[in-house]
């Protein structure tokens, strides 16, 4: 009253008041709900929150699937053998360039990106260009065709294990310098204890290799071989016919 903060006397305030009380305690009803509504929100940022984790971590999973099927995945399993295989194919070609750079310093045997069992040639000679193996004179598929076999010949196991190397022709496309280099390598391989035999119609040959076993056309359309160790196997027929 003192303040005159109002004219009206307190017989009409009092339903103001009860009304305004009411209304009060409407809004501090909204107001408890929101809060809890704000509540479960937190609750459900945190549980949203958890799951983006853990999708996150299958998405990881998933793409790691996602990878190996693409290198190894496929139906009838033809991707996994390729893949496998191009693993082995890798090792034997790290034994064939050691033995290749033994003979020509121009090429290098490398994998073919688009189909992992294919094999190209890097010529050092063109400036690095990638060939084709198809595109290799004679003489220089013959090199490398002898540098794969001997790089198979190296590669060994517990149940395999390559001693023994027969190569039938091919020499005839070399020339002179190339044919001491390959036959370098062979000797080298020989003092390595593997067994190396050449079958071959070229007269070089004949001067460079000390073991020979030779065929020898007859009439009648026969042929005899002569050379270490046949002429033991017939004396054994002849005996065991007069015997």
């Amino acid at each position: 009253m003192a303040q005159k903060v109002t004219d009206k006397s307190l017989e009409e305030l009092e339903p103001q008041f009860k009304e305004q009380e009411e209304s009060l305690k409407e809004l501090r009803d909204i107001i408890a709900g929101l809060k809890h509504r704000l509540d479960e929100n937190a609750a459900a940022k945190e549980r949203i929150k958890e799951k983006q984790g853990a999708i996150e971590a299958q998405k990881k999973e998933c793409r790691r699937w996602k990878n190996l099927h693409e290198l190894i995945g496929s139906a009838d399993g033809k991707k996994y053998r390729n893949f496998a295989q191009g693993l082995t194919f890798e090792v034997m070609l790290g034994h064939a360039n050691r033995q290749l750079q033994q003979m020509t310093d121009r090429y290098l045997l490398i994998r073919d990106d688009a189909q992992p069992l294919e094999l190209s040639v890097v010529d050092n000679y063109q400036a690095g260009e990638i060939r084709s193996t198809k595109n290799l004179s004679g003489g220089e598929s013959f090199i490398v065709s002898l540098s794969l076999a001997l790089g198979l010949s190296h590669m060994a196991s517990r149940n395999v294990r390559v001693d023994s190397l027969f190569l039938d022709e091919g020499f005839g496309t070399l020339d002179e310098e190339a044919l001491d280099t390959a036959l370098e390598t062979l000797a080298g391989l020989q003092q390595d204890g593997k067994l190396i035999g050449v079958i071959s119609h070229v007269p070089a040959l004949k001067e460079r290799i000390s073991s020979q076993i030779r065929v020898i056309p007859q009439t009648g359309g026969r042929s005899k071989i002569a050379g270490p160790g046949c002429g033991g196997l017939s004396a054994a027929k002849r005996a065991k016919e007069a015997g």
